[in-house]
């Protein structure tokens, strides 16, 4: 097919989301040129917009379903053929490639990070999807940013192995997920329970998602309104060591590092580059270690974000490349499932709207997707 040399796209323009038209990404060696289905919305693209981490005009949006256009040379033409469906992310509204963004008419994909649909994927052409197996467009551009940091955290940083359902917890410990009900806290449950990563999963979220959370494998939902929840937490569980801040601003983050062991070294993920800066004097302790992972050092090179440079990370890409092809096949089997999902209308429109909407707090326990069809 012939494709243009100009195309729609959302765009920072000031502090907003805009919709201009733009050249056609660049598509480096090994990348897929997809025309999208469907894009789901982050927190990090209205992050990228008022916290100035992106540039002005470029290119907003980080998941991506849809239908492969063109291959780039260096394209395993084996693995991937023009008119498959593929799903993936990009680092949206970035200072080292600003051309491209899953909000757009065209997105450039590195095939290396991208997952395979089943061969009867299509649209649900409904306005909300409960939680479930992947069979959808919706379904599928749910998954890239969420599944694959929750991947790099379990799989790279916490050194868990791909041992699928197997019979005993690989460490003797439990872990506590807050923020559980998040796009980024229910695939981080699914993962730990499927390949038995702890002891026990200890969740923080609502309890209006206990069910949900439970089904996916939670052990125990405690609910973030209670006033006294660190309280309650600490004491069931007085040594967890491993604790994942799915929200990861400085409020639940200084939740999440009281909630940590007393004794023993103890870590703190978040997901937002937050460091032990951000706790308060009164709750510092020597045993308790804040750390931090950047999805993007995946793609292969330097990420300039927060105004540092994070240098190139080949471990961590190698980790994450091997994560999708062991997750991949339980995607397909339906063994592991996308949230639930809102969804929009009109592409690009729907696009702008999500931004606008998550930033507004309007997501509880779902991935808001907008559709291009």
């Amino acid at each position: 097919m012939s494709l243009p040399t100009t195309m729609k796209a959302v765009v920072i323009e000031g502090k907003a989301p805009v919709i201009k038209t733009v050249p056609l990404p660049n598509l480096p060696k090994g990348y897929l040129l997809i025309k999208p289905k469907a894009v789901a919305g982050n927190p990090t693209d209205w992050k990228h917009i008022e916290f100035g981490m992106g540039p002005q005009g470029s290119l907003l949006g980080c998941d991506i379903a849809g239908e492969i256009v063109k291959l780039a040379d260096g394209v395993d033409s084996n693995e991937f053929h023009v008119g498959d469906s593929v799903y993936g992310f990009i680092h949206g509204a970035s200072v080292r490639t600003p051309d491209n963004g899953a909000f757009a008419e065209y997105v450039a994909l590195d095939s290396q990070l991208s997952f395979h649909t089943p061969a009867d994927i299509h649209f649900s052409g409904k306005d909300n999807i409960p939680e479930g197996a992947i069979r959808t467009f919706e379904g599928a551009a749910t998954i890239p940013c969420s599944w694959t940091t929750a991947g790099a955290t379990l799989f790279y940083h916490f050194n868990k192995k791909y041992e699928w359902e197997a019979t005993k917890p690989q460490e003797d410990a439990p872990v506590l997920i807050w923020g559980a009900a998040t796009a980024l806290g229910q695939p981080m449950i699914q993962l730990a329970k499927k390949y038995s990563c702890f002891s026990k999963i200890i969740a923080v979220a609502s309890k209006s998602h206990e069910k949900q959370l439970k089904e996916y494998g939670a052990d125990e939902v405690f609910d973030y309104h209670d006033t006294d929840v660190i309280q309650q937490i600490k004491a069931k569980y007085p040594n967890i060591t491993t604790l994942l801040d799915c929200v990861s601003n400085e409020a639940t983050l200084n939740q999440t590092y009281q909630c940590a062991s007393e004794i023993g070294k103890a870590t703190v993920m978040n997901y937002m580059g937050l460091t032990i800066d951000a706790i308060k004097p009164e709750f510092k302790r020597d045993n308790v270690a804040i750390t931090s992972t950047v999805i993007y050092l995946s793609l292969g090179y330097d990420v300039p974000l927060f105004g540092n440079v994070l240098p190139k990370d080949d471990a961590y890409r190698a980790h994450v490349v091997e994560f999708i092809k062991k997750v991949n096949p339980h995607f397909l089997k339906g063994e592991l499932h996308h949230i639930p999902v809102k969804v929009y209308k009109n592409g690009l429109d729907g696009a702008v709207q999500i931004i606008k909407d998550i930033q507004a707090g309007k997501t509880s326990g779902e991935k808001f997707v907008s559709v291009f069809n």
